[in-house]
């Protein structure tokens, strides 16, 4: 199979959740079932929540270790997905920010569609001093702007990667925040914020 038709496949990955599993014997095709059956759908949670995309289905199967081709024109793919503001502005509030990183509500069957969704950020992350209680899934965020700078290329960057972290590693454990319509454009903008912003408790 040429690198080709492989990236064909690759691209049309989600059909595959349909289809019978082939080289990992029927395991997958019928844990898949196992869920749909038991999982009902309820408020905002619907049945759509347990389709892999393209992308989640290749880091699947390949153990998050795709070839570096299919890497590379995915990942670009999904960056061409970051949706920028029409003004321009990057920065938002870091205390909006901050508010947003401490909160982890939203998107549960119980939450009623449209509300603000958190963005649970100190789950994965350190961040700023003054709270003790974080993750250590995701890298320390603390002094980001004050060891990266805070010039439109860093906010650029910074931006991107909460829209959509996977347009820099495709495999990435963190959640598409702004593709997946978990947080809006003000929201990451305030998160840049909290991360850049030289007032900001990160950067002191």
């Amino acid at each position: 199979m040429t690198k080709k038709m492989i990236l064909a496949v690759a691209m049309a990955a989600p059909l595959m959740i349909a289809l019978p599993a082939a080289a990992d014997g029927d395991h997958r095709a019928k844990a898949i079932a196992v869920i749909k059956k038991d999982f009902q759908p309820r408020g905002q949670a619907g049945l759509d929540r347990l389709a892999e995309d393209g992308v989640q289905a290749i880091c699947n199967r390949t153990g998050n270790k795709p070839p570096d081709y299919i890497e590379k024109a995915m990942t670009a793919d999904q960056l061409a997905t970051v949706k920028y503001p029409a003004d321009g502005k990057l920065l938002g509030d870091w205390k909006e920010g901050e508010k947003i990183a401490q909160s982890g509500r939203g998107f549960t069957w119980t939450d009623n569609p449209g509300l603000p969704v958190g963005g649970n950020c100190y789950n994965c992350h350190k961040i700023a001093p003054k709270e003790t209680s974080f993750g250590t899934i995701g890298p320390s965020l603390y002094q980001f702007g004050k060891l990266r700078g805070n010039t439109a290329e860093t906010q650029k960057y910074a931006y991107s990667k909460i829209w959509n972290a996977k347009a820099f590693n495709l495999c990435s454990e963190m959640p598409r925040f702004g593709h997946a319509g978990a947080l809006n454009e003000k929201q990451v903008k305030d998160l840049v914020a909290l991360l850049l912003d030289p007032e900001s408790p990160v950067n002191k």
